[in-house]
């Protein structure tokens, strides 16, 4: 069919949509905002250096109770071998209570502590090694030390009593090993943040 000259053509299919420019403006609003929620956040030092502050408050709440056993029994021991105390029941009760608050299964503080995680803005300081060696420190090498002290103060003989003694400076030394590492994991964290904190408290 032929159109004669100056008649409008007919148009043929369907006809084309036109997308509103306030979809258009939404959409580019989304991918903006996807774009950057995708961006990784990345902490200021002083975020990190709180949340550092905060971890060691934690650790030092959690293993509060252990350690202060550790010195009780210390000073219990120190008090019986300089003739200053001559009860034996008792410094053997502060020693074996104070290990058992060294066990996870006896304190939730201790379990608090074998499943504390490091927030993630300080995970390269490797603080994670940390946690798991203050949690060494406790069970079982403290409890070592307090057995120690109540096998010193219950011995029958002077041959046990220095075995016993010696024992106890073994489990020492190993005990402020692990402290030396958690120290300086900490300490390293905190001078490169400025973070003005101190390792946990921890008796040897």
């Amino acid at each position: 069919m032929t159109t004669r000259p100056g008649m409008p053509t007919r148009p043929t299919g369907w006809p084309v949509l036109r997308t509103p420019k306030w979809m258009l403006a939404g959409g580019l609003v989304l991918v903006a905002g996807l774009v950057l929620v995708a961006i990784p956040h990345r902490p200021s030092t002083a975020q990190r250096a709180a949340d550092l502050r905060g971890v060691v408050h934690d650790l030092n709440t959690d293993i509060e109770s252990c350690a202060g056993g550790v010195t009780d029994s210390l000073i219990a021991l120190r008090a019986i071998q300089s003739g200053t105390s001559h009860d034996v029941t008792t410094a053997v009760s502060i020693a074996r209570t104070a290990a058992a608050n060294c066990s996870p299964g006896n304190n939730m503080q201790m379990e608090d502590l074998v499943q504390y995680q490091i927030p993630e803005s300080l995970a390269s300081f490797h603080l994670d090694t940390a946690v798991n060696d203050l949690v060494t420190w406790g069970f079982p090498l403290a409890q070592r030390v307090q057995a120690d002290v109540a096998a010193i103060v219950t011995a029958k003989t002077p041959a046990a009593a220095r075995r016993a003694t010696a024992q106890l400076r073994r489990d020492q030394r190993a005990l402020d090993a692990e402290r030396a590492r958690i120290d300086a994991l900490i300490t390293s964290a905190s001078r490169s943040l400025s973070a003005g904190v101190s390792p946990p408290s921890l008796p040897g």
